[in-house]
């Protein structure tokens, strides 16, 4: 296994390596970089080198190398502080003479890397390894093991003579390997093992390549992988020698069957801690992985959006997902836990529903598991927020289709107001109100969550997403998107803030007379907005708390405000007694229709009645003109005829 084909060309996509070189005055940075170019010792040594190109063909990678050194001097280190932000990866030179410049690494040298933000790996280089004090020989790795320990931004440490032609080379394949096949992302130093992200795309990768579904590689499966990463297949002998490997390490890292899990980790684990990270890295990439192993850009199709478009899941990827949901249900209750979601997906990077955003977005159950239409929704926020990660996740775990064929695109809304019908399966509804109006709870409600007395602020955006079943054939995904009433100001800043709204819920306590002032005031003021920039909206009024006396005038002065605006009467619900009054069935019927329940300021009507004026006497002079026209054409034709007839 791992045996790399001598014809792989830079398959990790750099298309150069910048390396900076760095240190003390007097350590031989500058003699270090002459010799690995022209593979000559210097007489004479300048202050400071030119950017120095390695030939592409020195190292295997092909990948050409920049060497840049750096000036020691006091007044200089403004431009070696910019050289070592533009650098891929540092090298950090000291005198094996003079140990008072390894000290320096230390004390200075690197924690000036770090106060810089250089996040790049770092290789340290004990130059002049010929003038060391023979009675001072002490182990390389005895010197710098507490130097690693402290900073782990180092990935090698190796020790040179320029002027004896010693590990020179070295230096620098070790530098561009730490670029080409870091280490970092890949496994810990500390604790020895493969970090949870390398693990979650191996196993992926696994799985891809057990195409019986068995849980092990057999020798075909193991044969067909080596051929896909290193265009090279495996003899029945390295077969068994690559078996016998992890057998003798691990029992149950092969069984009956081929090659498990648990022995394909163990493999990686074994190429990295000998070094051979390239193995590692060109089985990742052949997938798809790119330095931060995750899948590389181009994998997932590049989306063009108008802002009053959406982008939803294709009834192929819901099908796949129905799949999925089954496949992991593993005790049939109907249900996904909380340990069969995290198995689910535990090929991506990390689960993508960690954060408040979706973990408190969907129904669950007693025990935190999910149903179908909950696991669905969710995926129907996450489509709806976030497209592009949508589809990464599709195919992290297990998604083999194009990708293109797992979303669409759907119609304007502009388009749909004119053509008097959405059909998006993904509603959003933006949700006003002014604080304690009972946003939140109605968005708890939404979810199954239990009434409380209680009420927390909202300071940010919070969503809730389920199913809201219309009839047996027409069944949508509403999202309810709570608006902070602090918020209102940031989000109508943008211009384009309502292009992604299918419906507005204003929302008040009808027992507080000051809340539906508020409330009332926010529906003008957005629909005022909408108007302005062309995203106008349909809006409902929710009387929240109907289980309370309404606050004196409230029927007079609701039924002035939805007259005048042309807005259905406020719904009243009581989400403490539980009755609705079909609300979310209501939001979704009137997104649906997006010509209708589409408020009307003063402003928006005088505007509406301004453009009727200037239209109209553009058609009364229009028809003058032609009017005068056509009776210039018959003067015309009445002065010829008498003009023959005299």
């Amino acid at each position: 296994m791992a045996k790399a084909s001598s014809g792989t060309v830079n398959p990790h996509g750099h298309s150069g390596v910048r390396i900076v070189v760095a240190g003390d005055q007097g350590t031989g940075k500058s003699s270090l970089i002459i010799t690995a170019a022209a593979e000559n010792f210097p007489i004479n040594v300048p202050h400071i080198l030119p950017p120095t190109r390695l030939p592409e063909d020195l190292y295997p990678d092909r990948v050409p190398i920049t060497i840049i050194d750096t000036s020691s001097r006091s007044e200089d280190s403004d431009k070696v502080a910019e050289e070592l932000q533009r650098a891929d990866t540092v090298v950090l030179t000291y005198a094996c003479d003079r140990p008072e410049t390894l000290e320096n690494l230390s004390t200075f040298w690197l924690p000036h890397v770090r106060k810089l933000e250089v996040k790049v790996p770092v290789i340290v280089v004990g130059c002049k390894l010929d003038l060391r004090d023979e009675n001072q020989q002490v182990s390389l790795e005895q010197v710098m093991s507490p130097i690693m320990q402290q900073f782990r931004e180092i990935e090698t440490c190796i020790e040179c003579s320029a002027s004896r032609h010693i590990q020179v080379p070295e230096v620098f394949y070790y530098a561009q390997k730490a670029v080409l096949h870091p280490t970092a992302p890949l496994f810990d130093q500390e604790s020895q093992t493969l970090k949870p992200r390398c693990v979650r795309a191996l196993k992926r990768i696994f799985i891809l390549c057990d195409h019986d579904r068995d849980g092990a590689l057999s020798d075909a499966e193991l044969n067909d992988f080596q051929v896909k990463c290193f265009n090279a297949p495996l003899q029945p002998s390295e077969i068994v020698g690559v078996k016998k490997v992890v057998q003798e390490k691990l029992s149950e890292g092969v069984n009956e069957r081929g090659l498990t899990l648990t022995g394909f980790l163990f493999l990686h684990a074994l190429f990295i801690e000998k070094g051979r990270l390239e193995t590692t890295w060109t089985v990742l990439r052949k997938f798809g992985y790119n330095d931060e192993i995750k899948l590389a850009d181009d994998l997932i199709p590049p989306l063009k959006l108008a802002p009053d478009q959406s982008v939803e899941l294709t009834n192929e990827a819901l099908d796949f997902l129905k799949a999925i949901f089954d496949a992991f249900d593993g005790d049939g209750d109907g249900m996904l836990r909380p340990r069969e979601l995290e198995e689910l997906f535990s090929t991506a990077p990390e689960s993508p529903w960690t954060g408040t955003l979706y973990e408190n977005a969907a129904e669950k159950n007693a025990f935190g598991g999910l149903s179908l239409d909950a696991f669905l929704s969710e995926w129907a926020l996450m489509t709806l927020l976030n497209p592009t990660f949508s589809v990464e996740n599709l195919i992290y775990i297990g998604y083999t289709g194009d990708p293109s064929s797992a979303i669409r695109v759907t119609r304007r809304r502009r388009l749909d107001r004119k053509k008097q019908r959405s059909e998006r399966n993904v509603l959003q509804c933006f949700v006003f109100g002014p604080r304690n109006a009972g946003k939140s709870a109605l968005l708890n409600s939404f979810i199954g969550r239990p009434y409380s007395e209680n009420s927390n602020p909202t300071t940010e955006d919070r969503y809730a997403v389920n199913v809201v079943d219309i009839s047996v054939e027409n069944k949508k995904y509403l999202v309810l998107r709570e608006i902070p009433e602090d918020g209102v100001r940031n989000l109508l800043s943008n211009k384009e803030s309502l292009a992604s709204c299918d419906i507005a819920v204003f929302v008040h306590d009808r027992s507080d007379e000051s809340s539906w002032r508020a409330s009332s005031e926010l529906l003008v003021e957005i629909a005022g907005h909408g108007e302005d920039t062309g995203f106008e909206v349909p809006c409902l009024i929710v009387a929240t708390k109907d289980d309370l006396d309404s606050f004196p005038m409230a029927i007079q002065e609701s039924t002035r405000v939805s007259q005048d605006m042309g807005v259905e009467a406020p719904i009243p619900i009581s989400v403490k007694l539980g009755d609705f009054n079909s609300l979310f069935r209501r939001i979704v019927t009137a997104a649906e229709h997006p010509h209708l329940s589409i408020p009307e300021t003063e402003a928006g009507r005088s505007r509406k009645q301004y453009h009727r004026l200037i239209n109209r006497s553009l058609m009364v002079v229009s028809v003058g003109a032609a009017v005068a026209v056509v009776g210039l054409a018959a003067y015309r034709v009445y002065a010829s005829r008498k003009n023959s007839s005299g």
